[in-house]
């Protein structure tokens, strides 16, 4: 047989027999048994198939690998050997990233709350400094507070933290992609346990806050976005979390695995406020909530140094820190002000306007359309949520218990959706509804996107009926509405994983990672500005907003089509593989 480039029949990834020798500088193969791969093993035919190897054969040639529990990576093959509990997989990680969450979540009202309850007795501080007649009951800690449904402390707690949102955002937006390239270099656990840091920094400060209210600001929790944003905050643990998934989990599954991730984000934001809830209920104050959301991420950061296995070899990882240094040798490595740069700060995001062969108008407005709806939904809930724990309080009187069994509830039936409805449709709906249950590798169906339609469109009627509820009965079941449009999310970024080649998907998480992180400033910006403008006003007007943006999302949806998608070039991989094996000789 020639040394010529193996047809495309026998596929990009057989197996080589790794026993191959080479005798002389002519090239000739000295053929072992283990050489022979049968049909059964990628054979044509019942034939026995031989690949050919000469001075461009690649040093590592890309393997299936079977991970933890049955899952087929499509590593090279660097973890077979290793005994199970050194094998990378998703559940290693689940388990503690449901711990994370569960933190997370169980945080979340009780430091809005706390945020609430400082900032108001600062207001009635600075009102009775300026008029000495001025009287007001005392705030007190984990009580209600009715005092403080002011109209005029309401606006100062959505300033504060809309400038906490736009901190963390504006710098998890810079940082963010850095530390994802970081991750292709050093691994993905070191970068995640750096996340978990900041998190767990800024906790730390706000402890300090609430136990010593008189000397520390309530403004030093700023410092705690600081360092939260600095290390990339959850949205890039969460991306670092599904670039661990992408690792170990073949493109045909990774849906699945993605969808595993999102119900453990809504299992632990649903939790978490109830075991919250409780804890406050019992002691009568917040702070063990905050202990508690620091055991968990020291138990997690633990886990990631002493328990769970790394998902990027070593060798992969030396890989691609070489790749790194050819790059650039000649020129350096970027500065940090180099990354400011508009052109460059947006550079992850060319992977949603691709060009050159395969590539087409369609494809194009399929990546953006499906982006702009990923975007704009994400960009809902980040900005949503703060407002429903003002509002809830505004509106309603509820205290921090019956705020956190409303989150629970709502993230109870989005999970319930996310675990038990989306798989039925999947599976049963698909069948009832196209005759068949055949899932397409490549582009999205017609059935995914009416998923995806469907859901958006759920989610616009549930914040509807949050802009005409005026009890906490109606804004519940508001909210029970709404939580069904969550089976959109883990279907969007599928869909949008199937649009390009699956040696591109990290880059395409990426770019969402980039775009989320500017959701995340850009939304909590604009919707805490109309709150702070309208409450006491016409306060339901942020959520008419909210809708139209919902709208707007459900617009763009009907303009994505079916079957479009990015064909992998046989080329990219071959020419990765001897660029890959240039490096290595010269390492």
């Amino acid at each position: 047989m020639s040394a010529e480039r193996q047809p495309a029949w026998l596929g990009a990834d057989e197996v080589v027999g790794a026993s191959n020798t080479r005798s002389g500088s002519t090239g000739d193969i000295t053929l072992q048994e283990e050489d022979i791969v049968p049909a059964a093993e990628g054979g044509v035919m019942g034939s026995k198939q031989v690949q050919d190897t000469d001075e461009e054969t690649p040093l590592i040639r890309k393997t299936t690998s079977t991970t933890l529990l049955g899952e087929e990576s499509e590593e090279r093959g660097d973890f077979d050997g290793l005994p199970w509990y050194k094998k990378p997989s998703i559940f290693w990680m689940l388990p503690p990233y449901l711990l994370s969450t569960m933190a997370f979540g169980g945080v979340m009202v009780p430091k809005l709350n706390l945020i609430l309850t400082l900032i108001c007795r600062e207001y009635f501080a600075d009102q009775a400094l300026a008029d000495p007649t001025f009287t007001y009951l005392p705030v007190v800690f984990g009580e209600e507070n009715e005092q403080c449904r002011d109209a005029g402390v309401q606006s100062r707690v959505a300033q504060f933290n809309l400038a906490g949102t736009v901190i963390s955002g504006l710098l998890a937006a810079l940082v963010s992609p850095k530390l994802g390239a970081l991750s292709d270099r050093y691994g993905r656990k070191l970068i995640i346990v750096l996340t978990n840091f900041g998190m767990f920094s800024g906790e730390i400060i706000t402890i300090f806050a609430a136990k010593y209210p008189d000397i520390i600001s309530v403004y030093w929790i700023l410092v705690g976005f600081v360092f939260d944003g600095m290390c990339g905050s959850f949205i890039t643990s969460m991306a670092l979390a599904h670039s661990y998934a992408t690792d170990c989990t073949p493109p045909s599954k990774r849906n699945v695995a993605f969808g595993y991730f999102h119900g453990c984000l809504f299992t632990g934001i649903a939790i978490g406020p109830i075991v919250a809830g409780y804890i406050v209920k019992k002691t009568g104050t917040v702070l063990p909530v905050f202990y508690y959301g620091i055991a968990a991420h020291i138990l997690f950061i633990a886990l990631l140094a002493f328990v769970i296995p790394e998902s990027l070899s070593k060798s992969r990882q030396l890989l691609a820190r070489e790749k790194y240094r050819v790059k650039h040798l000649a020129s350096g490595p970027p500065s940090f002000l180099s990354s400011l740069r508009p052109a460059n700060f947006f550079e992850p995001l060319r992977i949603l306007y691709p060009t050159g062969p395969g590539s087409s108008s369609a494809l194009r407005s399929n990546l953006l359309v499906l982006a702009a709806v990923d975007t704009l939904g994400f960009g809902v809930a980040m900005g949503a949520f703060q407002i429903i724990v003002i509002y809830s309080n505004f509106m309603f009187g509820w205290d921090t218990y019956t705020q956190s069994l409303f989150i629970s509830i709502v993230n109870t039936c989005r999970v319930f959706g996310l675990l038990v409805i989306l798989p039925l449709l999947n599976g049963y709906g698909r069948r009832w509804l196209t005759g068949t249950t055949h899932v397409s590798r490549s582009g999205s169906d017609t059935f995914e996107l009416n998923i995806i339609r469907v859901a958006v469109m759920i989610d616009t009627l549930g914040f509807l009926g949050y802009s005409f509820a005026r009890d906490g009965k109606l804004f519940t079941l508001s909210g029970i509405v709404a939580s069904f449009g969550g089976m959109g999310a883990p279907t969007l970024q599928s869909v949008l994983t199937k649009h390009v080649p699956p040696d591109k998907t990290g880059q395409l998480l990426g770019a969402l990672g980039l775009l989320h992180a500017l959701a995340r400033v850009i939304s909590p910006t604009i919707f805490n500005g109309i709150y702070s403008a309208t409450v006491g006003k016409y306060s339901p007007t942020v959520f008419i907003c909210l809708t139209a943006t919902f709208f707007l999302a459900f617009a763009c949806a009907l303009f994505i089509r079916p079957n479009v998608y990015l064909p992998e070039q046989e080329e990219y991989h071959d020419d990765d593989y001897r660029e890959n094996d240039e490096l290595l000789a010269n390492s």
